[in-house]
C-alpha cells in the first residue's frame, strides 16, 4: 500500500500556485461534508467533496458541492460512455491514484496528475471549504480561485444542480 501524502504536502501545492491560502486544523473530523461543515460553522453545500471516480476504468477527481450527489448519468454523458463505464473508486484506488485516503482527499496535490471536473454548483458559495489531506485539515477558498488552480472544467454535473 502507498503511503499516504499529507497536509504538508497539500500546503506545498498551495503555496507553489501562489494562492496565499493557509490550511485550518480542526479539533473535529471533517471525513464527511456534514461532519466538515459542522466543524467549520458553515453550510453542508460550502463543503467541496473531492471524489475519485472510474471512467471507463480510468480515474479522475469530481469536485462537488458537500448537499449534492453526483450523477453517475451526467459523468457518463460527458464522456459520451454508458452508465455502467461509471462507478466511485473504493479506498485502496483512490489512496493509489490520489496519495489519500477518502475523507481526506484534497482538490489538489495529488500522487499523479488526473483530470479534474468541478460540479458548477459550488459557485453558489461566496468562500468554499476542501479537505487538506486529513480529515482534521481544510483550507478556505473562493469558486474562482478553485477553478483557477486546479484547472478543472466546470459542468453541471450533480442531482439537484
Amino acid at each position: 500500500m502507498p503511503m499516504a501524502l499529507s497536509p504538508e504536502h497539500v500546503q506545498a501545492a498551495l503555496d507553489a500556485l501562489q494562492t496565499g491560502i493557509h490550511i485550518r486544523y480542526l479539533e473535529a473530523s471533517t471525513a464527511t461534508a456534514q461532519q466538515a461543515a459542522e466543524s467549520i460553522g458553515t453550510t453542508q453545500g460550502s463543503i467541496v467533496k473531492s471524489l475519485c471516480f472510474l471512467i471507463a476504468g480510468e480515474p479522475i477527481i469530481v469536485l462537488a458541492a458537500g448537499d449534492r450527489k453526483v450523477s453517475d448519468r451526467a459523468l457518463a454523458a460527458h464522456y459520451g460512455i454508458s452508465r455502467k463505464q461509471v462507478r466511485l473508486a473504493d479506498a485502496e484506488t483512490t489512496l493509489r491514484v490520489t496519495g489519500y485516503a477518502p475523507g481526506g482527499v484534497p482538490p489538489i496535490g495529488h500522487a499523479q496528475s488526473l483530470p479534474i471536473l468541478i460540479d458548477a454548483s459550488l459557485a453558489r458559495f461566496e468562500v468554499l471549504y476542501a479537505a487538506a489531506g486529513s480529515p482534521y485539515a481544510v483550507f478556505p477558498i473562493t469558486f474562482a480561485e478553485l477553478v483557477r488552480i486546479t484547472q478543472g472544467q466546470v459542468l453541471p454535473l450533480t442531482d439537484g444542480a
